[in-house]
Order: structure tokens, then sequence, then C-alpha cells
């Protein structure tokens, strides 16, 4: 099995897994992951360039986005390097076997200290929200996840959650279906935005069955950041994750 934490700060550090056919970043909130209307520099595009900069590659550099994180979440990111790592990949997540935590800071205490969530969720194209009912309802799609309670501070809660399925703003709607938004979430209930317009929510840990060399990767990285609220769950989960 193969396991590497980064928590570094500097870009190349971000770093947190990389081998042949694949490379994971541990993903500042403020970057997108793949280009859009604001025509920022998107991680794909950083990827490209470190690696063709590093290695002196001549020519183009091959980087797949094979899934994203929402501008405003930080946390782990896999890009594939080759044409075959970007195919298989993608397989996996089809199968959904790649198994995705992460952590989430809120404000209102869950009623129960860990528990699976179901809903019924649609999304609205024209807000870029989604929605979810607790029965299904047209054109609605289920979303699953199981959330634990890790640690609190006297304003703040942090949930450890592995997602069972993938929809679009799942974590973030759920959370604020049950009454707990996540820090700074404005769009999904929180009464005021962060500084720099980020969340407190941080893809924390992938693990799979590397579906090229056949090995267990299990990959985890803290957020990068010097907000003082993830400072203080950070120092507790590296003692308890």
């Amino acid at each position: 099995m193969i396991t590497k934490i980064n928590t570094t700060s500097i870009w190349k550090e971000q770093v947190a897994y990389e081998d042949n056919h694949i490379i994971i970043i541990n993903k500042m909130p403020s970057e997108i992951v793949q280009g859009d209307r604001t025509g920022d520099m998107p991680l794909s595009e950083k990827v490209k360039n470190f690696i063709k900069e590093r290695d002196n590659k001549p020519g183009n550099v091959f980087c797949g986005v094979i899934h994203r994180l929402d501008r405003p979440v930080s946390g782990l990111v896999i890009f594939a390097k080759t044409s075959k790592a970007l195919s298989r990949f993608n397989e996996l997540f089809r199968e959904k076997t790649i198994e995705k935590t992460y952590l989430a800071v809120v404000k209102n205490k869950p009623v129960k200290e860990r528990d699976v969530l179901t809903h019924y969720m649609i999304k609205n194209e024209k807000t870029n929200t989604s929605k979810a009912f607790l029965k299904e309802v047209p054109h609605s799609l289920k979303a699953m996840l199981e959330y634990e309670m890790v640690a609190s501070s006297d304003n703040y809660h942090l949930l450890k959650i592995k997602l069972l399925t993938g929809r679009h703003h799942q974590i973030r709607c759920q959370l604020s279906t049950i009454g707990s938004p996540i820090k700074g979430d404005l769009k999904y209930g929180f009464n005021r935005t962060n500084e720099g317009g980020f969340i407190h929510l941080h893809s924390y840990k992938i693990d799979f069955i590397h579906p090229i060399k056949k090995e267990k990767v299990s990959i985890k990285a803290l957020p990068v950041t010097n907000d003082a609220v993830w400072n203080y769950f950070c120092k507790i989960a590296e003692s308890i994750l």
C-alpha cells in the first residue's frame, strides 16, 4: 500500500502523490480545476507547466482532468498524465470504486453524532445550486453520504464525511438541509462568507486500487491555509485521523 501525506504551502509541494500515470494535487480553495469563463489559469494548466519545467519536456504535456472540486473547496484532485490513465480512472469513477473522504466545519452541531444521510437532489442550472428532498421527486437523483463528528471548538464542529454518491454540491446541500451549513457557504445557508470566498470543506483522503499498477493507494492531505479555524482543527485531525 502506498501512503503519502502532504501539508506544505509551496505549490510544487502541493503534489501529494505522483507516478508515471497520475499526479494528485492538494488544491488551494482559490484554484479552479479546469478553465472557465473567469479566464483564470486552471490547475490543469499549472500541472502541465510544472511537469514541463521540472522534467524539461519539449512540446505539449498531457494532463487529463478526471474529476473536479468546486472553486471554494480545497483538497485532493487526481490528474492523468497519460490517455491510458485517463480512461482507466474515468472507469473507476463510473464504477464508484474510488473512496473519497472530506472534512467540513459547521457551526450548527448535527442532531446525531454519526449518521447516513439520504436525499433526492435536483440541480438548478440557472442558479448553479442544488436542492435536496427527503422523498423522491420528478427528475431527482438519489444522494447518500456518511458523516461522523470528529471534534468541536467553542463555536464550530468538525465532521468527517464519506461520499457514497457523487452529486452536484452534494455535501454542501445535504449538510445545509439538516441545518448544518458549512462555514462560509453563503450559497447554502451560512450567514456570512469567509474572507477570500472559500468555504470550510476539504477533500482530505482518497483511496483506490491503482488500475494500472494494481496497488492500493491511500492519500491524505490536510488544508494548506492560514485560516485560524482550519489551523485549530488540523492540529486535532493530525492526531486522530
